[in-house]
């Protein structure tokens, strides 16, 4: 078996890199990565120790793709993940990235895949559904953190989070219209040229070795400021940390794709939510106290009343549909996810302070 990985060396793609080479030691693993997020660098060495083949390229060149040959799954974790890509001092040249990256360099894979064959796992994200509907949701303060009210149901959400029926409709922010867009092409190769395809739809991803941004990877940043030191700030709904996100441990991510990655055939033309659910879903403020709980530093945190643009006040991931097909479930708490991120921060302190210390932007 020869599995190629693009973005292989981002915090997905190399977790979910070695998790292959260790349970199919046999098969060729190969990642692809421009290496354009600061620290990823760093997970070069931890490829290498598990004979994986590194290729720098980008997802943005046909040519660079061209040199992964016949494979026999791509798993395309790619991605510029900030939802705030092209707005303020960033506007010109990470908006063009972002739909350059997400969009056509899922494109240049399904040509590659056309070509030479093989199937595709899309690594996609929860930033898909629409913003609008999203803050319609009925969400009373509820002991300081926002909640739907027990019992209450809508088009594609309930009190379990929002399901695969959630509208898409109207504006997601670049990252989220150049995921869905990549989307719907992985559907229309599909069914055109017979490439056997399964989407999931990714809720916050967090755990050792994500360089987490204020953007991008907030829960692991979070946890870095309460070990390194420096600002953070509540954003918006008040400025007091009432929003809510779930969180998924990257392992549990890692267990359901490697479990998938011989059957995929059966799951094709599939789109999946995944992550934490409801039973990991954590508020600011209580993400706040967890921290200081586990690393036994508090902070004064700081807060700006006004939201910023792309900005939610609670996601939840219904796992309803990936449930059912069985096999599968996430084991990890919030507590857990938060403890083993603290862990890899002191174990590399050396290495990641200067990642993660500096001015919040």
């Amino acid at each position: 078996m020869k599995i190629a990985i693009t973005g292989g060396a981002g915090f997905v793609g190399s977790n979910l890199a070695i998790r292959f080479k260790q349970d199919h030691p046999a098969a060729e693993i190969i990642a692809l990565d421009n290496l354009y997020r600061p620290g990823s660098e760093l997970n070069l060495p931890r490829l290498d120790e598990q004979g994986i083949t590194f290729i720098k390229g980008d997802v943005r060149n046909p040519s660079d793709i061209a040199k992964l040959g016949e494979v026999d799954v791509l798993l395309d974790c790619a991605a510029e993940p900030s939802v705030l890509a092209g707005h303020g001092s960033d506007r010109d040249d990470k908006a063009r990235y972002v739909i350059d990256t997400n969009f056509l360099g899922t494109v240049n894979c399904l040509e590659h895949l056309r070509n030479f064959g093989g199937r595709i796992i899309f690594l996609s994200s929860s930033r898909v559904y629409s913003m609008a509907a999203l803050r319609e949701i009925p969400l009373p303060d509820k002991n300081g953190r926002f909640n739907p009210d027990t019992g209450a149901v809508g088009p594609g959400w309930s009190e379990a989070g929002v399901n695969e029926n959630f509208s898409a409709a109207g504006s997601r922010t670049l990252y989220g219209a150049s995921k869905l867009a990549a989307e719907m092409m992985i559907e229309e190769y599909a069914e055109m040229y017979g490439i056997e395809a399964v989407i999931y739809r990714s809720g916050v991803i967090a755990g050792p070795w994500q360089m987490g941004k204020v953007e991008q990877g907030v829960f692991t940043f979070w946890m870095a400021r309460h070990v390194f030191g420096g600002a953070l700030n509540y954003i918006g709904y008040g400025g007091t940390g009432r929003q809510v996100r779930d969180i998924l441990h990257i392992d549990d991510l890692a267990d359901l794709v490697a479990s998938r990655l011989t059957d995929i055939g059966n799951h094709k033309g599939y789109i999946f939510n995944v992550g934490g659910g409801a039973k990991n879903a954590v508020s600011l403020g209580e993400l706040t106290q967890l921290c200081q709980d586990i690393s036994g530093n508090q902070l004064d945190i700081g807060s700006v009343i006004k939201e910023r643009p792309n900005d939610i006040p609670w996601y939840v991931t219904d796992n309803s549909k990936i449930l059912q097909t069985g096999g599968w479930s996430p084991q990890r708490g919030t507590k857990a996810i938060l403890t083993d991120i603290h862990h890899w921060l002191v174990e590399h302190q050396a290495t990641l302070e200067s990642l993660f210390t500096g001015e919040l932007k």
